[in-house]
């Protein structure tokens, strides 16, 4: 008997070290289990949920990359452009074009209210649909260079940088004729180092100052009203004139002609970039 409750004694000590972390593991296995990545539908980034210090570490990444390009804009005034002067004039822009979706309902738009815009061009977009990159300059707007395949230029080295631009401008000259001089950073991103090569080669780099967040599906009259709320003397638009698989600018095309007669109506005058800014379409 004292054999008996003497291993007895043993196998409770051994349960009561050993369940705790059975059970923790359990809780642990379930937890990871029901997380569920929350995608960003404009950048396809998965963001964990429970993944509080990622989440703060991203906050502080765009906080500080935020901060560098308005540094970089004091820096490189002449180069690197927000918004135009503060005169009655404001300047539409359009991203991520062509898109057969959605440009040529933009450029029908533009054509009926009689407006000139500038068009930011990706050029594998441009390779696939080539007549309509010549639509937007026969009509007479403004085409920029939007990079190949539209990447974050702050992940990729200077030379991929550089090949992403020039392999664009090849594309886009070789279909109207000219080299534009206008970059516009897919999500406004870049570095100082990509800026300083971009002003050495002739280059102008447009962000904006008005945006509509049109990229997020949003319908006729929250685009109107994020637009209508912010635009004023000099201001640079950007909404968006393709987007990516299940992408929905119905609302961009539907609040165009109403944003155009409201600014209009308030004195404003739609202008091209290189019109507000004084420069040169081309290199």
């Amino acid at each position: 008997m004292a054999r008996f409750c003497w291993k007895l004694t043993l196998l409770l000590l051994a349960f009561s070290l050993f369940m705790p972390q059975v059970l923790f593991n359990r809780v642990e296995a379930n937890h990871l289990q029901l997380v569920e990545p929350e995608i960003d539908q404009k950048f396809s980034v998965p963001v964990h949920k429970n993944d509080q210090t990622d989440q703060r570490s991203s906050k502080k990444l765009r906080e500080k990359q935020i901060v560098s390009l308005g540094q970089l804009n004091r820096k490189y005034p002449e180069t690197f452009i927000i918004h135009g002067p503060r005169l009655m004039q404001v300047a539409l822009t359009f991203d991520d074009v062509p898109d057969p979706r959605f440009t040529p309902q933009i450029l029908d738009v533009l054509a009926n209210e009689k407006v000139k815009a500038t068009f930011f061009v990706i050029g594998s977009r441009a390779q696939q649909h080539p007549r309509m990159v010549s639509r937007i300059a026969r009509e007479g707007h403004i085409i920029g260079n939007h990079s190949y395949n539209h990447p974050q230029f702050h992940k990729v080295p200077l030379s991929a940088y550089q090949q992403q631009i020039n392999r664009t401008e090849q594309i886009i000259d070789g279909i109207i004729g000219y080299k534009p001089a206008l970059i516009r950073p897919p999500y406004g991103d870049i570095t100082e180092p990509q800026l300083r090569w971009a002003k050495q080669t002739g280059y102008t780099v447009v962000n904006w100052n008005v945006d509509s967040l049109d990229w997020k599906g949003l319908n006729k009259e929250a685009v109107k009203k994020n637009i209508m709320n912010t635009a004023g003397q000099g201001s640079i638009i950007l909404q968006h004139g393709g987007g990516g698989t299940g992408s929905d600018l119905s609302g961009t095309i539907a609040a165009l002609p109403d944003i155009i007669r409201q600014l209009k109506k308030k004195g404003y005058t739609f202008v091209t970039l290189p019109e507000m800014l004084n420069i040169k379409k081309n290199k």
